[in-house]
């Protein structure tokens, strides 16, 4: 077990759950490093959530900005995000207002509209007010607002002994600067300018007092502006305008990198343009090339095992994203030994952080390489990426930063040598387990007692071995043919050991990880799908895996849970002890469909998408909880998940290529579909934009009960495609 100390430690990085989000539906906003949580008023108010806000570079520059009209908030009417994720808009209006002077003013004569999007580090706010009233009518505009300048981790729900020095705000006609300088020696700015001029200003509040005519309309503009960005020089409400234009664009033209499906079931298509959308947003631009970040709110930022996961779920669609990815790891990648930050030479970034926390080193995440699998898995992209492209080129760039993420996994990665790949944090301040499941009571024997380290999980084991073989298919694209050689012979080697050391025959499956004494933790988990997902696992095996993973203590009709019901430690609403990712059942359901599993994948794709029309905006989250599917019931949220949140907007696509078998063949210009089906919601799809091979490729599918018919809408160039029917 833990000691109490090590536990406590682990547990600081726990996110609260003091409030659901379901209780405040939350609307999300992100652009590049910033990104904004508030209420379907459009209102951050503390105390509800907690987590409200504008969000810069993990600190917190807008903690307080809500809206009243006549001394009382408005009556919500609708709210919603846009469909491409451009713009957040409320309807709202007046409630009956009884006037101190006896004139009463009715509910519903004031119309508001509050639009509100995130570009070129700044929020932009426009409030337009409209009088349905046949007379003239006097009412005040007041917004209130705050800046804590919290660190995100404070924010998650951290507490900290000592902060830095909040400074006066400095008030202007039209604006006001908000500022803090930590402890760090920062100075974090927030600038809020208005348009019109407000009657009244202070460091806290603005006011209008307006006199709107019968059918007249008046716009009010709000910019705020983090750090030292630069104002366009524009007023308030030309730079929404411009700004708005721009960050559209910059929308549209990242969708339209991506290959598109669509089909005859508009509830798919709905989530489909929905995940792109997601997908789209979370995308920031580095220098290395595009990089999704992991989520919003509590993840906005490079992660490397969920950058390499989404560049796996969306190869087919858009290999720019895993170039971007793989790129910007390289340039990330652990040169030297530091025991603060988990890293050793060659091993590949976990987390990126910017806050006053990270740089005092109060959390060790300021540039941290505690996960174990993000190395393997980067190697594995590098191949999948040639494997997709043939881009040679960026295949030789990336090879010196494949070779040191192969010697780390050979040499700091097998702390024993015995062969597999372990972690063992290097510090108490860091992540106690360092998988996808990294919250500290996640990996567990049969009893409940937590495995002790150096740990090697299942799921790792499988990702080393896929490795081994990726790089020799780069070593030998790239003339390397003893390399080659050499990874292929350890990739045989580590099958043999898996097999021999993770199954386990009475469990019907792997086990979910061996401990630092090798003794196995005997519990059915998710993770053992991803030994299918790689094929390290043996054919013989496939069969039982499955069945484990399809039984009803597994799979809870949504999705396969992470995991069984029959666990000492099972928890349907725990992050990794039960609950439902959409994810990991996306690359669960990719192991299925390579080992011939198709009818089994495609139940999976049909419990997570009837999930997704339950949930808002269409939207699938980070998790769900476990909870069996019941008649007429939708799944059951977890309070504080990510949405939008990168693997999970991904997932849908993955599971297209599960059940389509979906592949390619650069070589001959042709794009692969092994035994394809569609599941009983999807009738016809349509693929458009299939790059390959310098060409480009439109294909129409059919269901054809168990198989599925296909015709060509559109090629460009020499392409085509092949179809390997059962």
């Amino acid at each position: 077990m833990q000691s109490s100390e090590r536990v406590d430690a682990a547990l600081d990085y726990v996110i609260a759950a003091e409030t659901s989000h379901i209780e405040i539906t939350p609307r999300a906003l992100k652009n590049e490093d910033s990104f904004a949580v508030f209420d379907a008023h459009g209102d951050a108010t503390p105390g509800t959530g907690g987590t409200h806000g504008l969000f810069h570079r993990d600190t917190r520059h807008l903690s307080k900005l809500f809206l009243t009209l006549c001394g009382v908030r408005p009556l919500l009417l609708s709210s919603t995000v846009r469909e491409d994720n451009a713009t957040f808009t409320c309807d709202m209006t007046n409630p009956h207002l009884s006037g101190r002077d006896g004139a009463d003013l009715a509910h519903s004569l004031i119309h508001l509209r509050r639009q509100r999007f995130l570009f070129g580090a700044a929020c932009h706010d426009s409030l337009t007010l409209h009088n349905f009233d046949v007379v003239s009518r006097d009412i005040e505009i007041a917004f209130d607002f705050a800046a804590d300048f919290a660190d995100l981790f404070e924010v998650r729900g951290a507490r900290r002994t000592r902060r830095g020095v909040f400074h006066q705000p400095r008030v202007w006609e039209d604006r006001v600067q908000l500022a803090y300088t930590g402890l760090d020696g920062q100075t974090r700015r927030t600038v809020l300018r208005f348009d019109p001029q407000p009657t009244e200003l202070t460091g806290e509040r603005a006011r209008y007092a307006l006199t709107l005519a019968a059918g007249e309309t008046l716009g009010l503009f709000i910019e705020v502006r983090f750090n030292d960005a630069a104002e366009s020089g524009r007023s308030a409400r030309l730079g929404f305008r411009s700004a708005l234009h721009s960050a559209r664009a910059a929308l549209r033209e990242r969708n339209a990198r991506a290959a598109s499906a669509t089909s005859s079931n508009q509830y798919f298509n709905d989530g489909l343009r929905r995940a792109s959308s997601d997908l789209a947003v979370l995308v920031t631009d580095t220098p290395e090339g595009p990089y999704p970040y992991a989520g919003v709110p509590w993840f906005s930022t490079a992660f490397g095992r969920d950058a390499l996961i989404t560049a796996f779920e969306t190869l087919w669609m858009d290999p720019t994203l895993a170039r971007g990815v793989l790129l910007y790891l390289a340039a990330n990648q652990a040169k030297v030994f530091d025991a603060a930050a988990d890293a050793e030479p060659g091993k590949i970034l976990h987390e990126v952080r910017y806050g006053e926390m990270a740089e005092l080193g109060e959390v060790p995440f300021r540039r941290y390489y505690g996960s174990v699998d993000s190395t393997p898995l980067f190697v594995m992209l590098a191949a999948a990426h040639f494997d997709r492209t043939g881009d040679l080129q960026t295949a030789e760039a990336l090879w010196p930063s494949v070779k040191a993420a192969l010697d780390w996994i050979a040499v700091h990665g097998d702390r024993d040598g015995d062969g597999f790949v372990e972690y063992h944090r290097q510090t108490d301040e860091g992540l106690s387990n360092q998988g996808w499941k990294d919250s500290h009571d996640s990996i567990s024997h049969e009893d409940g007692s937590l495995a002790r380290g150096p740990i090697a999980l299942v799921e790792v084991q499988a990702y080393v071995y896929a490795a081994w073989l990726g790089a020799a298919r780069l070593a030998r694209a790239l003339g390397m043919d003893r390399e080659a050689a050499a990874q292929e012979a350890r990739a045989g080697v580590l099958r043999d050991r898996f097999d021999a050391a993770f199954f386990d025959e009475a469990l019907g499956t792997y086990v979910l990880a061996l401990d630092g004494d090798k003794k196995p933790c005997r519990v059915r988990s998710s993770n053992a799908g991803h030994a299918l997902f790689t094929g390290v696992a043996r054919p013989e095996r496939a069969a039982s895996v499955v069945s484990a993973l399809m039984s009803t203590a597994s799979f809870s009709g949504w999705g396969v849970r992470t995991l069984s019901e029959e666990a000492v430690r099972y928890n349907p609403m725990s992050y990794h002890n039960g609950s439902v990712w959409p994810h990991d059942n996306a690359l669960i359901a990719m192991g299925f469909a390579r080992y011939g599993f198709k009818a089994e994948a495609l139940r999976i794709f049909e419990g997570l998408f009837r999930a997704s029309i339950t949930f808002d905006l269409r939207r699938l989250p980070e998790l769900f909880c476990g909870f069996p599917r019941a008649r007429n019931l939708g799944p059951v949220s977890y309070p504080v998940a990510c949405a939008p949140q990168a693997w999970a907007s991904a997932a849908p696509f993955a599971l297209l290529q599960a059940a389509l078998g979906l592949g390619f063949d650069v070589g001959r210009g042709r794009v692969t579909f092994d035994r394809p089906a569609l599941p009983d919601f999807l009738d016809e799809l349509v693929l458009k934009g299939v790059v390959i091979a310098g060409g480009k490729l439109d294909v129409k599918i059919l269901r054809a009960g168990s198989s599925a018919a296909f015709s060509v809408l559109s090629r460009v160039g020499d392409v085509g495609l092949i179809v390997e029917k059962p």
